[in-house]
């Protein structure tokens, strides 16, 4: 491909990436990598020019752009490289015009942008949101250790006991060590969110929320593959994904149900009050992951944020049904708006008199209201909130 032809490629890549985020379609990476499927012509090098323009623009576009082309234009008028590619030759775009609309440029949505303000959220914090992430692993203590085990290559060793660090893009899919079992790709601030829940062998926890169960897998060894872990979803599809995962990471004390919505607690009534241990990992705007996801910006909505709030609400407050005297709700989210960590929580302690916040020891993160927030420019992970909650009934 040439250089212009990239161009064109990232531009009709990005008209599809601009038409799922405005219909909640799929993701972009997913987007990427499909593309990269069915252009088998287009080289590795060629592949990789492509993909990284066209995340250089989703980062940099604030609003959701009118087209791909808008989006591209936008940084060729601040590049004079990639303004110059811009040439009409074959498979290349158009020459630009001087009166051609281009995208707006800037970190984030206007309402966004002051949403994250009332929540602590400096500019700097946000621009870190939008660095591309490294790519973490957790060693899987039911198959090996971090002192001993042996990979390709030497990641680094991270604050969590269990996890390593190594460049984005590092093909650690391809290891043996993953395709045995022995590593799983887990950012550093999820498993830190793990760790602050502290499972424990012997213990009956529930993952409310488990999706494909990366936390599912955290908890199992923390468990030491001993007592009971009940994962749910409402998804069966995600939910279809944990058997094989649990099968290679050798966690045999996974159960697994299927929620129906609004009616979760009938398919928990035999372990309503029950449980040592309620992890929920609550769906959310998912603003702490945006070194992995930037289009996520163009996805989000105040209506729709309100909805993930009314959400949470409403697995919290099931969670503190499952929970037996003296257990734990542990609360989770990857998002670093008030709205979605810091306001449920104290919401919560207002409607349910049982329930009182507990102390958090991790070695990264600072305490923010009745919880403790990982942030991706303070402590390298993705952005969290998580509190824990004791069950004085």
């Amino acid at each position: 491909m040439t250089p212009a032809a990239r161009v064109q490629a990232a531009i009709e890549l990005l008209d599809a990436i601009i038409a799922a985020a405005r219909r909640e379609g799929a993701p972009a990476d997913r987007l990427v990598a499909e593309w990269a499927r069915s252009h088998r012509y287009a080289g590795s090098k060629d592949r990789r020019a492509v993909r990284e323009l066209v995340f250089r623009a989703i980062r940099a576009c604030s609003e959701v752009p009118a087209s791909g082309r808008a989006a591209i234009a936008a940084l060729a008028r601040e590049d004079a490289a990639l303004l110059a590619l811009f040439d009409g030759s074959p498979y290349g775009p158009a020459p630009l015009s001087a009166d051609e609309a281009v995208a707006e440029l800037g970190l984030a949505p206007t309402w966004l942008i002051e949403a994250f303000a009332a929540s602590g959220v400096d500019s700097d914090e946000l621009a870190a949101l939008l660095k591309r992430a490294p790519l973490d692993v957790r060693v899987n203590t039911l198959k090996a250790d971090r002192a001993t085990i042996e990979l390709p290559e030497a990641g680094e060793p991270l604050a969590a006991p269990q996890g390593l660090r190594f460049p984005a893009g590092t093909l650690v899919e391809q290891w043996l060590a993953w395709r045995d079992g022995l590593i799983e790709v887990q950012d550093h601030g999820s498993q830190l969110a793990c760790l602050a829940a502290a499972a424990r062998p012997g213990e009956t926890v529930i993952d409310l929320c488990a999706g494909a169960g990366g936390k599912t897998l955290a908890l199992a060894a923390a468990m030491d593959n001993s007592g009971r872990l009940i994962a749910c979803d409402i998804d069966r599809t995600r939910l279809a994904r944990l058997a094989p995962r649990a099968a290679r990471s050798g966690a045999g004390l996974i159960e697994t149900r299927l929620l129906d919505p609004g009616r979760e607690l009938e398919a928990l009534s035999d372990v309503e009050g029950t449980a040592d241990l309620v992890l929920v990992d609550a769906p959310c705007s998912g603003t702490g992951t945006w070194r992995r996801k930037p289009e996520a910006k163009w996805r989000l909505t105040p209506e729709r944020l309100a909805r993930f709030a009314a959400t949470q609400d409403r697995l919290l407050d099931l969670a503190a049904q499952l929970v037996r005297p003296g257990g734990r709700v542990a609360y989770i989210t990857c998002s670093l708006l008030d709205e979605e960590g810091r306001d449920r929580v104290e919401s919560l302690l207002v409607r349910n008199k049982t329930l009182e916040a507990l102390p958090i020891s991790l070695p990264l993160g600072c305490a923010h209201g009745a919880g403790l927030r990982l942030s991706p420019s303070r402590d390298g992970t993705d952005g969290f909130f998580v509190a824990l909650l004791g069950c004085a009934c």
